[in-house]
């Protein structure tokens, strides 16, 4: 029998093309077992199993979950998670096989008009369609209804940056020292060497080199509750660390074997956000800002300096250099100062010409 009920109550599948075996598995029900064993068969025939396709989506989208964890990085599949509970009712209602774009487009529509930030909308498609596509290969159905589709614009506000200028980071620092001095000097070391806080977490002792010239490599990162991975470009960088906080750095290094991790707490703990500012009372000190906005200020003081906009490129880690270009916007180009002296000179107030009169 190609189906077959096991000792233990589970059901194998057994696939076989004329006397040869192909494959064969073991499912909890024997629905499951019938279904895998007719998408495989429909597979070898080079086509799609019509059946398959009338399961509801919100039944296939556990299978997929089940097949998908361990498979991709705990953060991804945390995002893949949430699919079932985002989902709207209508579209998991539907069969697999009958779902088409414009009802996936109206799904992305209903969370958008629930108040769903875009970013959140974006990553809901990302995963639908990562469901989509694997039930393609697996021969439920013949396309992924979502690739046509788009996220809807919702108009909102992109974060605005809000960097410490140095006299800031400075006082921040100093303020931050009156209650814990090890955390306040963490805070400096991120305003400038302008790490992510997933990336400060993950910075080991070996990471910090002297020869030729100090400087952190950076090449992993440990968001909060997600096992550590690579960093957000999927590349290590090297970032020179400044007179004003290679001592610091020096410091914390000193002693400690090169494993362990460089940014502590006192006692030796990892970072954590939450703790970090309800010791230092980072809403009383910070001005409104998030510690992100450290990231923004390292930024915005190596272009201040006169840094070149690509090697702040390289120090950021970014993947493009509009993005770096960003903070140029923020502080004023070369050609915003050179426009500004221009109205500050003599005779050019007020479009007279008053030194010529005077003349």
């Amino acid at each position: 029998m190609s189906v077959r009920k096991l000792p233990s109550g589970r059901w194998h599948a057994r696939l076989k093309s004329g006397r040869q075996y192909i494959a064969g598995r073991t499912f909890d029900t024997r629905r499951d077992a019938v279904a895998w064993l007719a998408r495989e068969r429909a597979a070898l025939a080079g086509g799609v199993d019509p059946r398959a396709g009338r399961t509801p989506v919100r039944r296939l989208v556990l299978t997929w979950l089940e097949e998908r964890k361990g498979t991709v990085a705990q953060k991804t599949y945390v995002a893949d998670a949430a699919l079932p509970r985002l989902m709207p009712t209508a579209l998991a209602a539907l069969h697999v096989g009958a779902v088409t774009d414009r009802e996936v487009t109206r799904a992305l529509v209903a969370l958008t008009r629930q108040g769903l930030a875009e970013a959140s909308v974006r990553r809901f498609r990302a995963s639908l369609s990562s469901f989509f596509a694997w039930a393609v290969r697996e021969r439920i159905i013949a396309a992924n209804p979502v690739t046509g589709t788009r996220v809807p614009k919702v108009g909102e506000p992109p974060v605005e940056m809000h960097p410490f200028n140095e006299g800031q980071l400075e006082a921040l620092w100093t303020a931050a020292r009156a209650r814990n001095e090890r955390l306040a000097d963490i805070l400096l070391i991120a305003g400038w060497t302008g790490l992510r806080w997933s990336e400060l977490r993950a910075v080991r002792v070996r990471d910090f080199v002297e020869i030729p010239m100090p400087l952190l490599v950076v090449q992993r990162a440990a968001p909060e509750g997600i096992e550590v991975k690579v960093t957000k470009g999927g590349r290590a960088r090297r970032v020179p660390l400044a007179d004003r906080v290679l001592p610091l750095v020096r410091d914390l290094a000193r002693e400690r074997d090169g494993d362990d991790l460089l940014l502590v707490t006192e006692s030796g703990h990892r970072l954590h956000a939450s703790a970090l500012k309800r010791t230092v009372a980072w809403g009383t000190i910070s001005g409104g800002r998030r510690i992100h906005d450290l990231r923004h200020t390292a930024a915005c003081l190596w272009l201040a300096r006169g840094v070149d906009a690509a090697t702040v490129q390289a120090w950021m880690g970014h993947t493009s250099i509009a993005t770096t270009n960003i903070y140029l916007h923020h502080l004023g180009t070369g050609a915003d100062r050179a426009g500004l002296d221009r109205l500050n000179a003599r005779g050019n107030t007020w479009g007279t010409r008053a030194d010529e009169e005077d003349a």
